[in-house]
């Protein structure tokens, strides 16, 4: 009997998102012989021109390059670049967001989900969660039978609870055996990484799935917010 293989799909606002939200996760897919595939909303550096910083950043061409490095490592042979306005994706409106997910779901037919949390701080991650859940809605004979949130560090963590719904995990994914994996597809997106004790640097990263891994009595895991499951 062949072994039944999932259909994962991850769609998410930026390209290094999906190794911080879900990164181990996904090595752990693929190493179950799951097919994955990622869509990519916007290119992640269109709104940098007005930030007052002097931090290096990956350029347009630098990240997509980053992105098709990771993509090597976890074994995709197939995703999906939109030009949405990075950072300004709620002037968008949100069924044209979702109308380019929706082919995408209609021919891969995937059986899991993973996407961004609907109150993280970064308003890119809201919106895509929006569409997403919008392109997914339930139907007869839909394929999908799971679909998960993550939280990415410095944005989940930073939304205010007056301002929306606080990520209180209720799934958890054992990465321990992914753990230097994960790492070097982070540093696949160098560039993005922060310098310790920034939350969003490999270390703290790394400290947060020890910390989520802890919570489930493991060495290392993943969170994620289950918000639908058909079994």
């Amino acid at each position: 009997m062949n072994k039944i293989i999932n259909k994962i799909l991850v769609v998410v606002a930026h390209a290094d998102d999906e190794a911080i939200g879900c990164g181990g996760t996904l090595l752990k897919h693929n190493d179950n012989g799951d097919e994955i595939r990622i869509i990519y909303m916007t290119d992640g550096v269109g709104a940098r021109s007005n930030e007052a910083t002097s931090e290096t950043t990956a350029t347009s061409q630098q990240r997509l390059s980053a992105q098709q490095q990771a993509c090597q490592q976890l074994s995709i042979n197939k995703y999906y670049n939109f030009d949405f306005p990075d950072n300004r994706m709620d002037q968008v409106a949100l069924i044209d967001i979702a109308q380019v997910i929706e082919p995408i779901v209609s021919e891969f037919q995937p059986t899991i989900i993973y996407t961004h949390h609907g109150g993280d701080l970064n308003v890119d991650h809201r919106i895509v969660h929006q569409a997403v859940l919008t392109a997914c809605r339930p139907q007869p004979d839909v394929s999908i039978k799971k679909i998960l949130t993550f939280e990415v560090n410095s944005s989940t963590e930073w939304a205010s609870v007056s301002m929306s719904a606080p990520f209180i995990p209720n799934y958890f994914v054992d990465i321990t055996e992914y753990q230097s994996e994960k790492q070097e597809l982070l540093k696949k997106y160098q560039q993005e990484m922060k310098a310790y004790p920034h939350t969003r640097s490999i270390k703290g990263i790394q400290n947060l799935n020890l910390s989520r891994g802890s919570q489930v009595g493991v060495h290392c895991a993943e969170a994620f917010l289950l918000i639908r499951q058909l079994t």
